[in-house]
């Protein structure tokens, strides 16, 4: 290994430490093929199973696989009304397993996440038995205030643009505290701690995945 895998992975022991004050489940993945693997290994066959909108699960090949695995995949995109997304996302809460990223990870272990339609943050808070969060190396920062900074500045633009929201970042690259119908940052959440433990895990990727 190089440098900066050595020192990925002296970061991610530190961080997998913090991670199991908060009864969270850590692990570290040297690639993105070793995640998906791991990932995989942590569903079981038959198991339902839904997800948030993440990059970092379709960046390293877990959509796809769930998708066309031995799984009950409840598929968002075949909702085209909004009542029809309720009763999706309603589906959801009782999920063997979600499958999601993060938009950042402090050093002291916590996730912080912004959400406009909110479900995904809902799920990583309520309802499904597991909760596995993917997150590449990129997303870790020193603290909570670094990580909203992280979300609103730069995971939010790139959301706008992708899902063609009408919002000041999607034009400035920048948060504006906007209050627009499209707001990606509705709601901001520090999940600090599981009372369930185990039910959320954190794989660490240690290559730049996701927003």
């Amino acid at each position: 290994m190089g440098y900066k895998e050595d020192n990925y992975l002296n970061l991610s022991k530190s961080l997998i430490k913090k991670l199991e004050k908060r009864n969270f489940k850590g692990y570290f993945c040297k690639t993105t093929q070793e995640a998906l693997e791991l990932a995989l290994s942590l569903i079981p066959a038959g198991a339902s199973v839904t997800h948030g909108g993440s990059e970092s699960i379709k960046e390293i090949g877990l959509l796809d696989a769930v998708k066309n695995g031995d799984y009950q995949y409840i598929d968002r995109s075949l909702a085209k009304t909004q009542q029809e997304k309720r009763e999706v996302v309603a589906q959801g809460v009782l999920a063997h397993t979600f499958l999601t990223g993060t938009n950042a990870i402090t050093m002291d272990g916590e996730l912080v996440n912004v959400d406009g339609m909110s479900n995904r943050v809902a799920l990583m808070c309520f309802g499904p038995e597991q909760v596995i969060v993917i997150a590449g190396i990129n997303k870790v920062v020193a603290n909570t205030d670094a990580g909203v900074y992280r979300a609103q500045n730069i995971a939010a633009p790139v959301n706008a643009i992708r899902l063609n929201a009408k919002t000041p970042c999607y034009d400035t690259g920048n948060c504006a505290q906007c209050h627009s119908e499209d707001c990606m940052c509705a709601n901001i959440v520090v999940t600090r701690h599981s009372r369930t433990l185990g039910r959320i895990k954190v794989i660490l990727v240690g290559e730049n995945i996701g927003y």
